[in-house]
């Protein structure tokens, strides 16, 4: 039996909902760094803001302006403010942003502590009013914050059960998502593929959405965790500026692992070379005999 390592002491998180303002990196990360240290007076070690925050989503008037309206690399001194929040706060925060980036633009979230941006992640799985103007990134990304291993992911990849599942299967204990889910079908989506993203993997399952209306989107709010178990830990409400926080437990982690070892499973029968399907073609049925009436 493979062992998963679980953390030996929880871990503080927090999604955080904010408005933002269309085009303007510099605005919004102030609004960012401001929730940074509000996340750290609540006892956060981890706040996660939504996709492309740090520009609205906005994809036309990025494209047409990607300098001033996308996120210029790592060194750019626009971030400077919450770099500086997260050193003062001591908290790590996963903020999404357009990134321009050798000519190419993409749908990020940028991984920031007190000594500027430590990674980021590009979305692998472009929505479809994305594709003709951002690049699909090429790996997934594993932050780790002390014992915690948090597998990142930005909205429509959390649609797909393969991406949170290699999350998983490179160790993981939670899954954390920056989105855009809009009012109507963009929620139910959400309530659905949370808590199976969370029970499937038996991981914490986190999701920083947009409040209001972003680009063409008016957006839920509603930013949320879930347990291992997929049941909901916390929840913001669908319209307001909010920080709800959750204890990442290993105790949970563990006594969800040990009810439902989907994972442990998995993992045993890939080491010992078991095939999970194999495909079988039937014989072509002969056609059916029609019947025939007889009139008496």
């Amino acid at each position: 039996m493979i062992d998963f390592p679980i953390p030996s002491r929880s871990l503080r998180i927090a999604v955080a909902q904010a408005h933002v303002v269309a085009g303007d990196v510099g605005a919004n990360a102030a609004t960012a760094a401001r929730l940074v240290r509000a996340a750290g007076a609540g006892g956060a070690q981890v706040v996660v803001l939504a996709e492309k925050f740090l520009s609205g989503y906005e994809p036309e008037l990025i494209r047409a302006e990607p300098e001033r309206c996308a996120v210029n690399g790592a060194g750019d001194p626009r971030l400077g403010v919450i770099v500086d929040a997260c050193r003062d706060s001591g908290v790590v925060e996963v903020v999404g942003a357009a990134v321009y980036d050798g000519g190419e633009l993409y749908v990020s979230a940028l991984v920031v502590d007190g000594s500027g941006v430590r990674a980021r992640y590009d979305k692998q799985t472009l929505f479809k009013a994305e594709q003709a103007v951002y690049r699909h990134g090429r790996a997934g990304c594993t932050l780790e914050v002390g014992e915690w291993r948090l597998g990142l992911g930005i909205c429509y990849d959390s649609g797909f059960p393969e991406h949170a599942r290699a999350a998983a299967l490179d160790g993981c204990h939670a899954y954390v998502v920056g989105a855009l889910f809009s009012v109507g079908n963009g929620y139910h989506e959400s309530r659905i593929w949370f808590p199976a993203r969370a029970f499937d993997n038996t991981v914490y399952a986190v999701l920083a959405n947009h409040i209001g209306r972003t680009g063409d989107w008016t957006t839920c709010g509603s930013s949320a965790v879930w347990g291992p178990d997929g049941r909901v830990v916390a929840e913001a409400g669908p319209t307001g500026e909010e920080i709800v926080y959750a204890d990442l437990d290993p105790a949970a982690l563990c006594a969800a692992r040990e009810a439902e070892p989907m994972l442990r499973d998995l993992r045993d029968l890939r080491e010992a070379g078991v095939e999970p399907r194999v495909s079988v073609r039937a014989a072509t049925p002969a056609p059916p005999v029609p019947a025939v009436a007889t009139q008496l």
